[in-house]
């Protein structure tokens, strides 16, 4: 049987897709964000992250628009590809490969700082480098083997993260604390701060690129979207307001949730936020090692990757090669000390696919005949926001992601030499 003739089955509903850009959101920024919220701007900090949620959430309805339109896996590379062709579609869809590779590298290291403090063997720079990577292999073992297998192994590190931080949020009420009054920060502060709550729902926009594995894209996915942005936003605020009627002086600087579920449930508590903060940081990995491949699949499948990355194993039904490709790439950026500018880098290349994205959706209602004005309401605040925060990036992450689109160009070149094109479809 011939792997590159094969496509992934649909075997995904609607809970398996929500647990995608659940994950993709929930990941270190949970156990550091309510500690700093609070000391930038204090009993007002829930209320700033309801503010970041709604002015995140015309970004997730783009997104969610335009997921109705495709039932393939590709996300950006489609959307792009089809408003803006082809070079405009692959680079949307390269340029957030590339970072999540990396960001996959750098996370995984921060998983493996957090289980040092309670396996001191994993403490050194050479073990915590043997051990992201045995992490990486792992995840990636898992994701060859399965669709099935990776959602359930997905769901269960889900668990396993979120129920800390409920108790957390349930022991908060029987700490005797006070919420105090809400006063309303200064301006200066609240601009500076709202940057800081859009990296809280950065990486939903994974469960697009995984589409062609859904039972039912067009409506789960962007059910999802919007549904996991409105429930995140609930859940920092929920975290926050436990984190004020804890204590804030009852968290260190590098473990705030910690010390706050010592205090609150002792020292049991503290290693289940520990084990969390792993096992969140490992969904949020297990995610994207899920969606990116997918994403990579979806290129090649386009023609706008080598072929090589299209095949399928004849017996999982996995895009094998993609998977392979995202893992062992991981792998040696985990690998190697100097990766860490390229990780900064990850969250402007993740804003152009943002900006690509969202641009797409008034230049295909157009095509049709009709802009609906709400979208492109939604679509102008998107890019607006998008844009601002672009402009806070360093030179150097600027001059690695033209790194990072040169690189991409050579490999678009490539594969347009290999594979004649394919025309976009809106099914």
């Amino acid at each position: 049987m011939d792997g590159y003739k094969i496509a992934p089955p649909r075997t995904v509903g609607f809970w398996g897709t929500a647990l995608f850009p659940l994950n993709g959101m929930i990941g270190a920024g949970i156990f550091a964000l309510p500690a700093v919220l609070v000391a930038a701007v204090g009993s007002f900090a829930p209320w700033m992250m309801l503010i970041g949620g709604i002015l995140f959430l015309p970004l997730a309805l783009c997104y969610a628009w335009m997921a109705a339109r495709f039932e393939h896996s590709g996300g950006s590379v489609l959307y792009g590809e089809a408003a803006f062709g082809r070079f405009v579609g692959f680079q949307a869809g390269w340029a957030r490969y590339a970072s999540a590779i990396v960001t996959a590298a750098a996370n995984t290291h921060v998983m493996i700082a957090y289980l040092a403090a309670l396996f001191p063997l994993l403490e050194g720079p050479t073990a915590a480098a043997i051990a992201v990577a045995v992490v990486l292999a792992v995840i990636t073992a898992i994701n060859l083997y399965g669709m099935r297998a990776s959602v359930g192994t997905l769901g269960l590190m889900t668990a396993v993260k979120l129920l800390p931080l409920l108790a957390l949020v349930v022991s908060a009420f029987f700490a005797g604390g006070d919420l105090g009054v809400v006063a309303l920060p200064e301006f200066t502060a609240v601009e500076s701060v709202i940057l800081l709550t859009f990296y809280a729902f950065i990486g939903f926009e994974g469960v697009v690129d995984t589409a062609g594995e859904m039972l039912d894209p067009k409506r789960d996915i962007p059910r999802a979207i919007v549904a996991m942005v409105i429930g995140v936003t609930l859940l920092y605020m929920a975290m926050i307001w436990a984190f004020i009627l804890i204590g804030p002086e009852t968290a260190d600087e590098g473990n705030a949730l910690a010390g706050a579920a010592d205090a609150s449930m002792g020292p049991i508590g503290a290693i289940a936020i520990i084990i969390a903060a792993s096992f969140s940081i490992g969904a949020n990995n297990f995610a994207a090692g899920i969606a990116q491949p997918r994403l990579s699949y979806g290129m090649a499948e386009r023609g706008l990757l080598p072929r090589w990355f299209e095949y399928v194993h004849p017996r999982f039904l996995t895009p094998f090669n993609s998977i392979l490709f995202y893992g062992v790439a991981a792998i040696l950026f985990g690998l190697w000390e100097g990766f860490e500018l390229l990780a900064i880098a990850g969250t402007l290349i993740r804003l152009i696919t943002y900006i690509v994205t969202s641009l797409a959706l008034p230049v295909l209602e157009h095509r049709e005949g009709r802009i609906v004005p709400h979208h492109l309401a939604c679509v102008l605040f998107a890019v607006g926001s998008s844009l601002f925060i672009a402009t806070q990036a360093e030179p150097k992450a600027w001059a690695v992601f033209a790194g990072l689109v040169l690189t991409g160009a050579l490999l678009y070149w490539v594969a347009a030499r290999e594979k004649p094109e394919i025309p976009i479809e809106e099914a």
